[in-house]
């Protein structure tokens, strides 16, 4: 506002002598201007002494005393607006420099937000890297494995190659005529094997274990008269105080466990020396030697009888005990029986059995005590005894139905759960089926067989 006054104090002094040219400025005469201030709201004032009326001529000077008046009067108000402007100029310099002052702190601010942001980020992607370090022999085994599918695809379309040249070597073979083909040599060789006569047990070879289950005794079986399609497995496990009878459709449930059907006995068994055979189950019943054929169709008891003079409750059992002494067994001439009685002195009886009405047929009388053998197997009408239940065991004694003559053995087999608790022979697999100290096995037998001819038949 002072270098404003400054400017206007000459302008107005220039006005005044202009239009007053002949009158000399002195103490109480023409117009005086004192000074130009500021009053309390810095608004300028002018200080004018007006000179004595007889000093100008009164119409003359009147007017442009009048005309001054005016101007000094617009010149006033244009001066208080341009302090109203400057004012609100000043005002607005002021929030702008206390903005720019704002935005200098903001701009600092943003500054050193931006180096710690950067900062984070920084070790935020340094983390990230850390994790996906682990990933590069990720991706250096995938560029392996990446190498190894295009080998693996390359072999596939060799493969591809080889089967379509095969497939145009076949021509005109379709997969029903094929499958017809597969069929007719089936039944060749279902032909072939009907042509062998009974064969002579010549080798053991196993074992095969086939599942882990039960107690250390128990017996499992498959019925050797049945159809090639059906291949249901029963499951006795324990040798005492039981009475109930697991079923399965085929050993692969068998293996993995699920049950088709459970048949709880009338009678409660003895031993582990069961069999199945054209869909019953023979088995003797506890603490007596009567023999039980139970259907497992009708699911009742058909038929039970006593084995007469037969031991029975360990007084003849095999070398390991566990009420053996009534073995029941199956073979490509029927059913049997092998008991021990006292009239043949403890020694081991054998005896053919109708199926049905489960009357002894036949019987022979062998030399080799019941209780120094291990266990026992019927093949083609002769009886195996193996000398031991344990490990080192071996088919030691042989006994022909067909000759009544026994010769001595020495078949080894390889016990390899240390304790043997049931062994029968299936005509139907050719196999032998073991209870191995809680382990469901099968062993291979090796026979010698003798071919018929058409003049033989």
């Amino acid at each position: 506002m002072w270098s404003l006054s400054v400017v206007l104090n000459p302008l107005l002094f220039l006005l005044l002598f202009g239009y007053c040219p002949s009158v000399t400025i002195r103490p109480k005469e023409g117009w005086q201007v004192y000074s130009s201030a500021q009053d309390a709201d810095g608004r300028c004032i002018c200080t004018v002494v007006a000179p004595e009326q007889n000093l100008c001529s009164r119409d003359a000077k009147g007017r442009q005393l009048r005309q001054l008046l005016e101007k000094v009067q617009n010149m006033s108000q244009s001066i208080e607006v341009l302090n109203l402007r400057t004012q609100r100029d000043f005002q607005y310099i002021m929030r702008m420099e206390s903005q720019i002052k704002g935005l200098r702190s903001k701009f600092r601010q943003i500054e050193s937000d931006r180096k710690t942001l950067v900062n984070k980020n920084f070790q935020e992607l340094k983390g990230k890297m850390e994790s996906l370090q682990p990933l590069i022999p990720v991706l250096e085994q995938y560029k392996t494995d990446a190498k190894l599918i295009s080998q693996f695809k390359e072999e596939i379309r060799n493969l591809s190659g080889v089967l379509m040249g095969i497939q145009e070597e076949m021509g005109a073979y379709d997969y029903e005529e094929l499958q017809q083909r597969v069929l007719n040599l089936e039944n060749r060789l279902r032909n072939c094997m009907n042509k062998l006569t009974c064969g002579k047990l010549m080798k053991i070879t196993g074992p095969l274990t086939v599942k882990t289950s039960g107690t250390r005794f128990g017996a499992w079986m498959t019925d050797p008269q049945a159809s090639p399609k059906n291949n249901r497995v029963w499951y006795m496990d324990s040798y005492t105080n039981n009475k109930i009878v697991k079923e399965y459709k085929s050993i692969a449930d068998f293996v993995a466990g699920v049950e088709s059907r459970t048949y709880n006995l009338p009678f409660k068994w003895a031993g582990t020396n069961h069999v199945v055979y054209n869909g019953s189950l023979y088995y003797n019943k506890m603490q007596s030697n009567i023999i039980v054929r139970y259907s497992f169709e009708t699911g009742r008891v058909v038929t039970q009888r006593a084995l007469e003079s037969a031991g029975f409750h360990n007084v003849y059992p095999y070398t390991w005990g566990g009420f053996s002494d009534i073995d029941l067994m199956a073979d490509e001439l029927g059913l049997w029986a092998v008991y021990a009685t006292n009239q043949n002195a403890g020694n081991i009886v054998i005896s053919q059995l109708n199926p049905d009405t489960l009357q002894i047929l036949n019987t022979w009388n062998t030399e080799y005590s019941k209780r120094n053998a291990g266990e026992s197997f019927m093949i083609c009408g002769t009886l195996y005894i193996t000398n031991s239940h344990l490990t080192g065991a071996k088919v030691y004694y042989a006994y022909s139905t067909k000759t009544s003559t026994y010769e001595y053995t020495d078949i080894p087999f390889h016990n390899q759960y240390f304790h043997m608790s049931m062994l029968d022979y299936n005509a139907r697999d050719r196999a032998l089926y073991g209870w191995n100290n809680g382990h469901q096995v099968l062993f291979n037998v090796t026979l010698f067989h003798i071919i018929k001819t058409e003049d033989d038949s």
